[in-house]
């Protein structure tokens, strides 16, 4: 049975596709054609680099996929277009020539909603140095991050935190003028 998954795209520097927008356009045909059907997709905006000084603006789209992959695959799927986009992961929060996330895969909670919260509340100098091991689902920084949300709620303002209980559109709304602010439609 397909779940709908929420899938953030971005890129702030070229790959062997093009320049980020042409990495962005080339990721929504291969998710596509590996991970199921995109019943959504976001325009396109321009975002600064996060954290902020960490590199050049961003473009940044979300879409909906109804798939029949476990969170796992998709996951899977999404690390091998991203490696044929010529990605890599040496600095985190580095310049990526293409950066997808999973940000919520129907009312999927992976591994548990203990281990989830804890990741949700990880204050950001630790996020800064800990990368999870595993998946964490919902994507654990998915109510602070604009340059997510803004897109998302553009198709999905409905959808709801699996976790938090919150809306697309609720967390968009918690979100502050001036962050909203930097988050431009291309």
């Amino acid at each position: 049975m397909d779940k709908l998954a929420a899938i953030a795209i971005g890129s702030n520097s070229p790959s062997g596709k093009g320049d980020s927008l042409a990495t962005v356009i080339s990721a929504l045909v291969e998710i596509q054609r590996d991970i199921g059907q995109i019943v959504a997709v976001s325009r396109f905006f321009r975002t600064p680099a996060y954290p902020p000084g960490s590199g050049p603006e961003f473009v940044n789209a979300a879409a909906l996929v109804a798939s029949s992959m476990s969170a796992e695959e998709v996951l899977a799927a999404l690390h091998r277009i991203e490696a044929a986009a010529g990605r890599t992961r040496e600095i985190r929060w580095g310049a990526r020539t293409l950066d997808l996330d999973l940000l919520i895969l129907g009312d999927t909670v992976l591994p548990d909603r203990e281990t989830q919260k804890a990741w949700m509340a990880l204050p950001l100098e630790k996020q800064k140095q800990d990368a999870p091991d595993r998946l964490i689902l919902p994507h654990p920084r998915i109510q602070d991050r604009g340059f997510v949300l803004i897109p998302l709620a553009e198709i999905a303002p409905a959808m709801v935190h699996p976790v938090t209980g919150l809306t697309v559109a609720e967390m968009v709304n918690a979100l502050s003028k001036a962050e909203k602010a930097t988050i431009c439609p291309l």
